[in-house]
């Protein structure tokens, strides 16, 4: 893939087209993505990413793993966390979402989820929900749940009841394993664990409209012992920048993405 840049600067004019190209409208079929990286941040090696998204120009990201998981607010060019809250022991931290002034996060296995201030991180409320937890994300409206099968849920972010499900299908056939979640201009963006594609799914029928392909994001070189799969997704809307990292990968991937030839 080509390597456009790896520090803040300015823009070229060849660098303008949209990082998210719309789908075409009478496109039948999947349609392939690849994708071109235009820039390379530094990331957490030891954060081992489960929800991540983009607010005010910086990360919030939810970390898992037992006695490790965490509520974070992450600078994007340095990576420097600019606060964090710990997940009690107990728990498996996993999807986020940010609604208004509430962060809403998802455990893994324990039907818990935790609802915290999104600018001091205060734990504001408990709440339970169906399934196990793994990707989060919001339409502004609802939270929309991932729970590791083909299946999509969307909850009411004041009751956590179920008001409507999405199963996901590909030319037909299901699509399980459905992981990590973002809204993105109107779309369900997810990452299908153990792989390196993304869905681009359409939220009101189920049908996965386009893949992404990222393999060869993270170089051979930049994998350690410890580097496990392709894990998180971000998009800034407000200034129309697409971010891909892993649990434990050392970078974070500003990408724009394009039909594969």
């Amino acid at each position: 893939m080509t390597l456009l840049a790896v520090a803040a600067c300015g823009r070229s004019a060849a660098e303008k087209a949209p990082s998210v190209p719309p789908l075409p409208v009478a496109a039948s079929g999947v349609i392939p993505y690849t994708y071109e990286v235009i820039a390379t941040w530094p990331h957490d090696p030891k954060a081992f990413t489960e929800g991540l998204l983009v607010r005010n120009g910086e990360l919030f990201e939810s970390t898992g793993l037992y006695g490790q998981s965490s509520l974070r607010e992450v600078e994007i060019s340095t990576g420097r966390i600019v606060k964090q809250v710990s997940v009690p022991a107990q728990f498996f931290g996993e999807g986020l979402t940010i609604i208004g002034d509430h962060a809403y996060q998802l455990t893994w296995r324990s039907g818990k989820g935790f609802v915290y201030d999104a600018d001091t991180f205060r734990l504001e409320r408990e709440f339970t929900f169906e399934s196990e937890g793994w990707g989060l994300t919001t339409d502004g409206h609802w939270l929309i749940q991932s729970d590791g099968t083909n299946r999509i849920r969307f909850l009411d972010p004041a009751t956590f009841r179920v008001v409507r499900t999405l199963d996901v299908v590909a030319e037909g056939k299901p699509v399980s394993r459905l992981n990590e979640l973002e809204w993105i201009n109107g779309e369900i963006f997810a990452n299908v664990w153990l792989t390196d594609k993304v869905m681009r799914i359409d939220p009101a029928t189920g049908q996965v409209r386009g893949v992404i392909d990222f393999s060869g994001l993270l170089a051979p070189q930049d994998h350690g012992p410890e580097t496990d799969v392709l894990n998180g997704i971000a998009y800034d809307a407000a200034n129309d920048r697409l971010f891909i990292t892993g649990k434990r990968w050392p970078k974070i991937f500003e990408v724009r993405l394009k039909v594969r030839p």
